[in-house]
């Protein structure tokens, strides 16, 4: 089961792309599906602190679930 995050900034496939990268390298096992439109991440497999610190390290801003 998956938890959907919401996700500040993003605004192209670059920026989905770097959000995915930055939560698969920190969580190899999650599974991230993003939607650009909504502006939300769904990750399963993986905990919402990883999450947290990926897309913060990824220069996004977090607003959780």
């Amino acid at each position: 089961m998956s938890d959907t995050y919401t996700v500040h900034g993003m605004t192209c496939g670059g920026c989905a792309n770097a959000v995915t990268n930055a939560i698969t390298k920190a969580a190899p096992q999650a599974t991230v599906k993003v939607d650009l439109d909504a502006k939300t991440v769904a990750v399963d497999g993986t905990d919402e602190s990883t999450v947290k610190q990926a897309v913060e390290g990824a220069g996004f801003e977090f607003l959780g679930a």
